[in-house]
């Protein structure tokens, strides 16, 4: 009897469980809505709109997620400890089909995908007091100019790509979405900015909207967008010659047009003057110091050169791989010699002007340059310490902007990157850099990572002094170096503390 007990209790108890289940997976009617239902409110709108931003890329993340930016380390300008990342593999040419992790067109595809959905719903969601249809426009203007930089960024890494102007339905026949030729990829991106212009506001630089698409940025995509179609790597480039898509259409510009410099040239001008016409300028800090101008365009989120910056909150991840072991950094971020190389001298000569086939410089003795000895005297400015070798002193204000070495100064502590040094390798192993050098520019020194103190940090896409040499390098290649092209190239050079460019040069000379 107690067996017959226990059976039609433990049968109860398991009705009242499945009984619960049932319950607490029925839902109300309002909890499983259509997407059409969606638009018709606003705050779900909005929220949709807000989600059609989430594939812009952190480009600021040079390792650690493949699908970010590893090609700034697959470069010759920076080295990280770390072998195990992916950008380490494309840097050692094992990059194959199987290994490669990148999820830039799948991100970038969802991203173009949210934005047609959108486009296609928005005209459900009603014009009210509470919104206007000038708000209406601006969010359609902002998933129009998404959807054009989405593509913009597929073509600026695979070339041509599938155009998708519309929400794909899922009896759609997969197979006939083909990669369009290039010339077709750049018309309809930028047939979608010129849409798209109208309808956004110029600049956003307070409020809650900061963050979001601005018409500016239309003209800055297209400038760099004709920029790479003007030049060699898609111009006539023999290595694609007669490249074909799946379906046998040659998809790459076969014969080089040299017209797409003036139209190159043309863009980067009305960049420049909606901009300067709508309140963006070439940066300088209070201070106009030269190291100041050129640091502080990275690390002052306010400034009025950003055309379109990426937000991201209060993220450490960047200073950790940047700052030196004693501030709490990994000393993860790692310049190239070639890249400390290039730098120029204080009066703009050059000091390395090559290499020797046993990997030593060839020095330019004009420039002052020494490898040898080390600095008797501070510098005035205080770029340099006295006993700082001889190799980091009299350097061009960037330099010092951007690159930690042995005895410069950072936040009040003086960098030690030799194996004992403070910010060494030591006993530890993993965290240690490879070259001699920390990467200073964009590490924000008003940050604390021993205790914990992060600043909201933003990673700007966009800048106008980049528009500037835009526009300076496609009118030089369109119509030698007239007079723009020393003016452009000039007032970004002057303001780091560079002397201006030579009267006389050739269209060469000027190239280089």
């Amino acid at each position: 009897m107690k067996r017959v007990i226990n059976i039609i209790a433990g049968s109860l108890f398991l009705m009242t469980v499945f009984s619960s289940c049932n319950a607490y997976l029925d839902k109300a009617p309002e909890e499983d809505i259509k997407i059409e239902d969606a638009f018709l409110k606003r705050n779900y709108a909005e929220a949709f709109l807000t989600d059609c931003y989430a594939g812009i890329p952190l480009e600021s993340y040079f390792v650690y997620m493949a699908d970010i930016n590893p090609f700034t380390v697959a470069s010759d300008e920076m080295n990280v400890p770390w072998p195990e990342y992916f950008c380490k593999t494309m840097n050692r040419g094992a990059m194959n089909p199987y290994n490669a992790a990148g999820q830039f067109w799948i991100n970038f595809y969802e991203g173009i995908r949210k934005c047609n959905i959108f486009l296609k719903y928005i005209d459900l969601t009603p014009v009210n007091k509470d919104f206007s249809q000038q708000e209406k426009d601006t969010w359609i203007g902002e998933a129009t100019l998404l959807r054009a930089f989405y593509h913009f960024l597929v073509i600026r890494i695979y070339g041509p790509c599938i155009i998708m102007d519309h929400a794909v339905s899922g009896d759609e026949d997969m197979n006939a979405l083909q990669r369009s030729p290039l010339d077709d990829c750049i018309q309809f991106v930028a047939d979608e900015i010129d849409k798209a212009i109208p309808l956004l506001p110029a600049k956003i630089s307070s409020g809650k909207d900061v963050g979001r698409l601005n018409a500016a940025l239309g003209y800055a995509i297209k400038s760099r967008l004709f920029l790479y179609r003007a030049s060699d790597l898609w111009n006539g480039n023999p290595l694609y010659k007669g490249y074909a898509g799946a379906n046998g259409v040659v998809i790459f510009p076969q014969t080089k047009d040299e017209s797409w410099w003036a139209k190159a040239a043309e863009a980067s001008k009305k960049c420049i003057e909606f901009c300067e016409a709508n309140g963006y300028a070439i940066y300088r800090s209070a201070s106009n110091d030269p190291v100041a101008n050129y640091a502080e365009i990275f690390t002052n989120k306010d400034n009025n050169e950003v055309i379109f910056a990426r937000q991201f909150g209060a993220d450490n991840f960047f200073d950790h791989c940047a700052f030196p072991r004693a501030l709490g950094g990994w000393c993860g971020y790692n310049p190239t010699q070639a890249q400390v190389d290039a730098y120029e001298m204080a009066d703009g000569s050059t000091p390395i002007t090559g290499y020797n086939p046993d990997g030593s410089p060839v020095i330019n003795p004009a420039s002052g340059y020494k490898e040898t000895g080390f600095a008797t005297e501070p510098s005035p400015d205080g770029r340099w310490v006295a006993g700082v070798s001889n190799m980091y002193v009299n350097r061009e204000p960037r330099f010092y902007a951007s690159i930690n070495f042995n005895g410069a100064i950072f936040k009040d502590h003086q960098i030690e990157l030799w194996k004992t040094g403070a910010d060494g390798q030591g006993i530890e192993g993993r965290d240690y850099c490879t070259t001699g050098y920390l990467l200073r520019k964009h590490a924000d020194p008003a940050s604390d990572l021993i205790r914990g103190a992060i600043n909201n940090k933003t990673w700007s896409l966009f800048r106008l002094g980049e528009i500037y040499l835009n526009y300076a390098e496609a009118l030089n290649e369109a119509e030698g170096p007239v007079e723009d092209v020393y003016k452009y190239v000039n007032t970004i050079s002057v303001r780091f503390g560079l002397p201006g460019l030579p009267a006389g040069l050739s269209k060469e000379a000027m190239r280089e």
